[in-house]
């Protein structure tokens, strides 16, 4: 079946930290059709990774529908990984366990983005970063502003 191209939204997505662990950002750029939409934020004592995960949670949480195809773009090996590579339904299915039965962490995030990826039908695409893609520049920008905050 062929998608109807007004029922794609993107999603370019980016998380920062000053220190790792320390003071973070996250930022999501939404797009559909010409609209554009930038949400972001911060956490005070937080990791890289999980703010690269709170920017896809929270860029999906900004979406009001259902059904729709959904191109999520990040630049974290972390989450492509654990979505292409099926690591996130092994963790559900092993109680969130890792292989070596250490808790997941992130859990909480983890969690909420398996819910999330079940409202629509969600496509993870890996970008490169800081290599001059348009969103993924603008998302790492507003993250990195987000800790200044």
């Amino acid at each position: 079946m062929i998608e109807s191209a007004e029922r794609v939204v993107e999603i370019y997505t980016d998380g920062a930290c000053s220190g790792n662990p320390g003071p973070g950002g996250w930022a999501a750029v939404l797009l559909y059709q010409d609209r554009v939409k930038e949400i972001s934020g911060s956490e005070d004592d937080t990791t890289n990774q999980r703010m690269e995960l709170r920017a896809v949670v929270e860029g999906l949480k900004a979406l009001n529908v259902r059904n729709w195809q959904v191109k999520v773009y990040s630049d974290s090996a972390y989450i492509v990984n654990a979505l292409e590579k099926g690591w996130l339904r092994r963790w559900s299915q092993n109680g969130w366990l890792t292989a070596g039965k250490k808790p997941v962490a992130n859990q909480d995030l983890w969690q909420e983005l398996k819910r999330l990826i079940g409202l629509n039908r969600v496509k993870i695409i890996k970008v490169p970063g800081h290599r001059g893609v348009k969103w993924n520049e603008r998302c790492d920008a507003l993250a990195r502003q987000a800790i200044r905050k």
